[in-house]
């Protein structure tokens, strides 16, 4: 899906640096405590700890850091309490741009999105400013692995999804917002857990990106978000051609 995965493979490509994995490990932590806040700490009972848990698995998270994450949602004295909070604005080349953070201090990360557009050629703007270039749906993933295309797409639709996108890696699901949870129980009982299950911004108007400069300060844009801590996803609407993507790779 454009929008939240146009990136994916470029980052790959990119390298995994160990400061990057150090801060998305700590982000999935948040996710798991949280999640195990909101329900019983035990993944069978609670379908948010469950998905956070898998989550996590899925970009090879130590199982001992998940049963710490776990752990600290017990540890109630002194704990923050977490705020989920959005953002919307344009990145360079008028991109437009929604960033969802979970925070316990909103004027600390408000300041330190503020600043990230500012400094890298956006503009943030109120909420609702760039939220009618996207509409709100629900998104299921699953690696290639359990299924193939044709199966994962006739079983998605019999379960009420809306579509199905197989590449070389994922099978990615729409679905509408309130058949998230109903459809992604459907899925569960033949595929088992999902990579992810979530509600997502998918753009409807694509902001073109031709050049090599242009899409290089994006995704210098996108890092700089994606690198702060309380950022959990940033979505756009750029859309770069193959030929500039094959260039920065």
């Amino acid at each position: 899906m454009a929008g939240h995965s146009q990136f994916k493979n470029i980052m790959y490509r990119k390298g995994a640096q160990d400061a990057k994995k150090a801060k998305m490990f700590a982000k999935l932590a948040r996710d798991i405590t949280i999640a195990a806040k909101s329900g019983l700490p035990e993944p069978d009972k609670n379908p948010r700890l469950r998905l956070a848990i898998q989550a996590a698995r899925a970009e090879s998270m130590p199982k001992d850091n998940i049963e710490r994450a776990i752990a600290k949602a017990s540890q109630t004295a002194g704990g923050a309490d977490y705020v989920s909070v959005r953002y919307e604005g344009f990145g360079p080349n008028k991109v437009a741009v929604i960033v969802e953070a979970m925070t316990d201090n909103k004027n600390r990360t408000a300041g330190n999105i503020r600043t990230i557009f500012g400094k890298r050629g956006g503009a943030m703007g109120e909420n609702g400013s760039v939220a009618f270039n996207f509409e709100r749906i629900g998104f299921i993933q699953y690696p290639l692995s359990v299924a193939d295309a044709d199966k994962m797409f006739e079983t998605a639709l019999e379960a009420g999804a809306n579509d199905v996108i197989t590449d070389d890696e994922y099978h990615d699901i729409e679905t509408l917002p309130d058949d998230l949870n109903l459809v992604t129980e459907a899925l569960e009982k033949v595929f088992g857990t999902p990579s992810a299950s979530r509600l997502d911004w998918k753009p409807m108007v694509k902001t073109d990106i031709t050049d090599v400069e242009s899409a290089q300060k994006l995704l210098d844009f996108i890092d700089a978000l994606e690198d702060d801590d309380d950022v959990q996803r940033v979505y756009h609407n750029a859309e770069i051609s193959e030929d500039v993507l094959d260039k920065l790779a």
